[in-house]
């Protein structure tokens, strides 16, 4: 409606002989173009654009520069850091933090509750007791690196990032896990401690009937599994064990090349198992030259990664005096034997009796799901396979040996809730891992406090409770609720 006078002024322009030049428009008022700026910046913000500049920073939620302390002018100018490109948050992504505060420990901040050392100074987590549990133990990333080439758990690594430092609380229920195995092998090394701890290493002794081989890591969701279990294989390792460590198991069962097996009637997966030799060698490597293999039986050969079937030769054979690292260089080799490979390893790694051997899986409920792999059943329809058909799961997931293992579920994996009687699985060996405590919880606010994610001046023991109730004793929700104290 409001158009129509303004067409008729210009059609009776046109027809009285040609077009006038448009008036020129007098500027608005102060008042009206502020309007007009406002109700464009708020358009803009609406419609997806990017919105105006703020000069306040009240109600922002500021994140934390990952390489340190944000600097005011990451802060000042955020338009022009998210113009600089993604390739940087790329990198910022990938890069391990480092420590704000001085390398040096300072007995002012390093404080704990009740005024005890925040940080135990010590290099193994076997010098730990019960009594000196909540504390903290701090390596480097290259020193886990080295310790688990195979790589960290995904929680333990956002812990990294977010507290950026490399340090772990050692807790009540991982050194309950790492007696249970230590007795084991050694069910006389707690007679060693005296006074307290000697009544205590008694007591333990008698209960020596109940500790288990086998155990399956359970619990809520973020209550430590997979970081427990990294760190038992940590100690096991510094301790002289033998360990099969496997800190994805759900790429097992992902991605990948797999085919059927004409001989066994099972998936094989040779990317996959090429990967888990490289992966058992990188810590192993002097061990495994100094073992010799105990069974000669020819290995039989599968299709290569993409190059079929090896022409000519249906098996392989080790020589007379071939150690398991020369087993697995076959493996790494030849593609054709890697399965093969896999599954005989894991038969040596049972006849061994030199050394303490440890199997170590995390996302072990992977394998009792179906896997991304799907057979053709006709034209229109495939059948997913499940894990169980899987020729390297098959051989590692059976809990019904005397072997040392411990798998960790992962409800990080969309795997959904298993059954509580699992095939192949002890009917006792599933241990659900606790949340924090009220005590543990402590620790580790005290913690976030000397690593500035909460401020010194707001924490208060009320502050810090209503986190913990608030998360429920959930590790990533209270580390995410810390930073709004």
């Amino acid at each position: 409606m409001l158009l129509r006078p303004l067409l008729r002024r210009g059609a009776a322009a046109v027809s009285a002989g040609g077009l006038r030049a448009p008036a020129v428009r007098p500027d608005p008022p102060a008042c009206l173009a502020s309007l007009l700026l406002a109700s464009r910046s708020y358009a803009k913000a609406k419609g997806g654009g990017k919105p105006a500049a703020s000069t306040s920073n009240r109600g922002k939620v500021r994140v934390k520069d990952p390489k340190g302390v944000a600097s005011e002018d990451a802060s000042a100018s955020g338009e022009s850091a998210a113009s600089a490109g993604g390739a940087d948050e790329i990198d910022a992504e990938f890069e391990m933090p480092t420590d704000p505060l001085p390398p040096t420990y300072d007995p002012a901040l390093d404080v704990g509750p009740g005024g005890r050392p925040l940080f135990a100074f010590t290099d193994t987590f076997a010098s730990f007791s019960h009594r000196g549990a909540n504390a903290y133990v701090d390596f480097s990333l290259d020193e886990w690196k080295a310790m688990l080439p195979e790589g960290l758990p995904t929680g333990m690594m956002k812990e990294f990032q977010d507290t950026r430092r490399c340090a772990v609380m050692v807790r009540e229920s991982f050194l309950d896990l790492r007696d249970n195995f230590r007795r084991i092998v050694d069910p006389a090394i707690t007679a060693k401690r005296k006074g307290y701890e000697l009544a205590l290493s008694i007591f333990f002794l008698y209960l020596s009937s109940d500790t288990k081989r086998q155990i399956i890591l359970d619990g809520p969701r973020s209550c430590g599994k997979s970081i427990a279990l990294a760190m038992l294989v940590h100690w096991a390792r510094t301790e002289g064990w033998l360990v099969f460590y496997v800190p994805q198991g759900r790429d097992w069962t992902h991605g990948g090349f797999f085919y059927r097996n004409t001989y066994s009637d099972f998936f094989d997966t040779p990317v996959q198992a090429g990967k888990v030799l490289q992966d058992f060698l990188k810590y192993n490597e002097t061990r495994l030259q100094q073992l010799p293999c105990q069974i000669f039986e020819p290995i039989p050969l599968g299709e290569g990664t993409g190059v079929g079937m090896m022409k000519g030769a249906d098996t392989v054979e080790m020589p007379e005096g071939s150690t398991l690292y020369d087993l697995i260089q076959t493996g790494i080799t030849h593609s054709h034997a890697a399965v093969g490979v896999v599954v005989r390893l894991r038969k040596e790694l049972s006849l061994v009796k030199d050394v303490p051997v440890l199997f170590a899986i995390d996302q072990y409920n992977s394998w009792f799901t179906f896997t991304e792999f799907q057979e053709p059943v006709t034209v229109r329809s495939c059948r997913s396979i499940h894990a169980k058909e899987l020729t390297m799961v098959n051989a590692y997931r059976s809990m019904l040996h005397n072997d040392m293992m411990v798998g960790a579920f992962s409800h990080s994996t969309a795997v959904g809730k298993l059954r509580q009687e699992l095939p192949d699985v002890p009917s006792d060996a599933r241990l659900i891992f606790p949340r924090y405590t009220v005590d543990e919880a402590e620790t580790v606010c005290h913690y976030y406090m000397r690593q500035k994610i909460i401020r010194r001046e707001s924490f208060s023991e009320e502050k810090w409770k209503k986190i913990y109730y608030l998360s429920n004793g959930n590790g990533s929700e209270m580390r995410w609720l810390a930073a709004f104290i």
